[in-house]
């Protein structure tokens, strides 16, 4: 409102109109963005007080900034039409959201009704999605209706009405996980058009001659998030230190936002059009330094489970963590294969009795970081955990979050807990099925299975890191490996590659190989000179 007389389409508006466009840019300015916020959460396996208190927030205000746009808009077009806001006028407010809500709950019932149906998901996708443009277009006649018929324009929200309509049909509906699905497959065309269409509404014209307004109001909203929510912080007994970086937390903005600019453009198409070029600016401005920023917020907040950087490759080091005869087998299989093997057993837990082999065997209190820290997984190329799912996922959250270990094996209890384990990368073995996955491959591909084995008399299958500088950017054709060696897969950065003559090597690359004893040690020195 104060920037008014500096903006071209404001300046010939009344006192009152300026106001009610302020009155619009602050309601989408409060708008956050849940599915940034998710990402950044999920990319940073982000957990704690902190992280929860954002989501909650991001979270409820979408809901609230599409209700407090809906009373925006309409006590707008109130002042733009210099008709006053009387108390009728919000008993008349008051009348639209009800009747929003009701129009939500009905939209649920429908959308509940389609997905009891035997239609198959192409077809409830496209119900789903129609059901939900009938429902604007409902609005929009309601509003019409109810001004020819009753003198009042009376038009629910349509936006607040899906709001409702998919909070129902999630929370109260045996048919979340399938809306889930549908919602996931119809959005990508749905985004398409909507973004191609929000660009489109970029006047960059427009947005060069008022960039400072776009800046200023860039920082305003910026220094009220800071303000807002350390106030808001402290007001709800949070630590001043926290309070602090609420802020950092809150920048981003994404579709909410768009969208409301987009309504605006449409019912304002005197000025809304340049109003939204600024907003959309601005938004853009948000999305792109906001999600560093929560990153930051959540790293202060030490509440960030990220990987951390491995320590040097080619090692061959593994820590076995639970002693029993499996895990004194697997020692002693990998010291034969030139591997330093430690096995950790803590104090006091029931064993068998398992017979001296020269393994390191080593006592500890528990499986905490520093206990970590003095078996040296630091240096651990792998571990091996053979304990209870709840230990095992501990020590590989300690190894994954402090060390970035490499390679992480699982011997899993219950396929119940398999997802966290997932989460971290780690390879899972599990009990169950590997008996019978074990017996598939040895009917199917009994040469490559023996191989895996180790029962094949003299051949081996290994994996070696490209260390040799000069190797890179250089073709697998030209290595010029011994003929009774092949190259089974490339991976890099944690992703598989369909190896061939023409793969390109880069330092770091992971090559896996079979062939015989005496080869796999050539190809060794070749690839880590």
């Amino acid at each position: 409102y104060a920037l008014s007389d500096m903006l071209p389409f404001m300046q010939d508006m009344s006192q009152s109109a300026r106001l009610a466009v302020a009155l619009l840019a602050g309601s989408i300015l409060v708008a956050r963005s849940p599915s940034s916020a998710i990402a950044i959460v999920k990319e940073m396996r982000a957990k704690g007080p902190f992280t929860q208190t954002v989501l909650g927030v991001t979270v409820i205000m979408d809901v609230v900034v599409i209700t407090l746009f809906g009373f925006g808009s309409s006590i707008a077009d109130a002042l733009i039409a210099n008709i006053g806001v009387r108390l009728s006028f919000l008993g008349l407010l008051m009348g639209e959201l009800v009747l929003s809500l009701l129009l939500g709950v009905a939209l649920s019932w429908l959308i509940h009704t389609l997905l009891a149906t035997r239609f198959t998901t192409h077809i409830k996708t496209l119900l789903v999605v129609l059901s939900g443009y009938g429902m604007f277009v409902l609005c929009e006649q309601l509003g019409l209706l109810s001004e020819a018929q009753l003198s009042l324009h009376l038009a629910p929200k349509p936006l607040l009405v899906c709001v409702v309509a998919g909070f129902w049909v999630t929370n109260f509906s045996k048919h979340r996980p399938e809306f889930s699905e549908i919602i996931h497959e119809a959005g990508p065309p749905i985004y398409l058009a909507f973004f191609t269409m929000a660009g489109a509404s970029l006047a960059l014209d427009v947005v060069l001659n008022v960039w400072h307004i776009a800046a200023a109001l860039f920082a305003v909203r910026f220094g009220a998030l800071f303000l807002g929510s350390f106030l808001g912080g402290v007001g709800a007994g949070d630590s001043p230190r926290r309070s602090r970086i609420y802020g950092l937390a809150f920048v981003t903005q994404a579709g909410v936002g768009l969208g409301l600019a987009k309504n605006v453009a449409f019912a304002f198409p005197e000025w809304g059009p340049e109003f939204a070029s600024i907003i959309i600016a601005i938004i853009v401005a948000n999305q792109l330094v906001g999600p560093p920023m929560f990153k930051a917020a959540i790293t202060l907040a030490n509440e960030a489970h990220t990987r951390a950087h491995p320590g040097p490759a080619g090692l061959r080091s593994v820590v076995i963590f639970g002693l029993e005869g499996r895990s004194m087998a697997l020692a002693m299989q990998l010291r034969n294969h030139g591997w330093q093997v430690q096995i950790a057993e803590r104090r006091g837990e029931p064993r068998e009795t398992i017979p001296e082999s020269g393994v390191d065997i080593v006592h500890v209190k528990n499986y905490e970081l520093g206990t970590l820290e003095k078996l040296g997984l630091k240096k651990a190329e792998a571990i091996v955990t053979m304990l209870s799912d709840a230990e095992n996922l501990h020590i590989c959250q300690l190894a994954f979050e402090h060390y970035g270990t490499r390679s992480m094996v699982v011997r899993l209890n219950s396929r119940d807990n398999i997802a966290p384990f997932q989460e971290l990368g780690a390879l899972i073995v599990d009990p169950a099925t590997a008996l019978v996955s074990l017996l598939d491959h040895m009917v199917r591909s009994p040469l490559a299975a023996s191989v895996i084995m180790g029962t094949e008399e003299g051949q081996d299958i290994v994996e070696i890191e490209v260390t040799d500088p000069a190797l890179e950017g250089k073709l697998l054709r030209e290595l010029r490996l011994p003929l009774d060696t092949l190259v089974l897969s490339v991976s890099r950065d944690g992703h598989m590659l369909v190896s061939h003559g023409f793969t390109k090597l880069t330092r770091g690359d992971h090559v896996t190989v079979i062939g015989s004893d005496s080869s796999l040690e050539e190809v060794a020195v070749l690839l880590e000179k």
